[in-house]
């Protein structure tokens, strides 16, 4: 059986996934300028595989026991990304930094997840949080390099 911090570790991530396909929404919704249809097309590809990694990831707490978090409220309580209702004002390159800055928060949490989660010796979620992972770098890279930018955003 998973240890309380597993657990909750993994609750967080649920609340952090699902708050962040809200806000990749918006930036579907509200994108404008030059890359609009490409743009468009790409979040909403990245929504529903977020949909799909949050899905996995309660899947397997309840697997281990937990019980994900499943309101608007626990996820705006307990995701390590932050709400940004002005974000739809922002400009189609700002909108992408933001965007981007969100995905590396991600990227950061599933690292330190699959660290947590290594040391007590769950290789089913590691390999889980390593797969989604490894999506998440790919997508930062490739959003950083429409934005002329290397992987690191420089």
């Amino acid at each position: 059986m998973a240890t309380e911090e597993v657990k909750s570790y993994l609750n967080n991530l649920v609340a952090t996934q699902s708050l962040f396909y809200i806000k990749l929404h918006q930036v579907h919704w509200y994108i404008k300028g030059p890359g609009f249809f490409e743009l468009h097309e790409k979040f909403e590809d990245y929504y529903d595989k977020l949909t799909e990694q949050m899905d996995e990831v309660a899947e397997r707490l309840l697997q281990l026991g937990g019980e994900p978090y499943s309101t608007l409220q626990e996820f705006v309580e307990h995701s390590l990304i932050n709400e940004s209702p002005k974000d739809k004002y922002l400009s189609q390159t700002d909108m992408l930094k933001s965007a981007v800055k969100d995905f590396e928060k991600l990227r950061d949490e599933l690292s330190r997840g699959i660290d947590l989660i290594d040391a007590a010796n769950d290789d089913v979620t590691v390999d889980m949080l390593i797969a989604q992972k490894a999506h998440v770098d790919q997508v930062i890279w490739m959003l950083w390099a429409y934005l002329g930018k290397n992987a690191l955003g420089k």
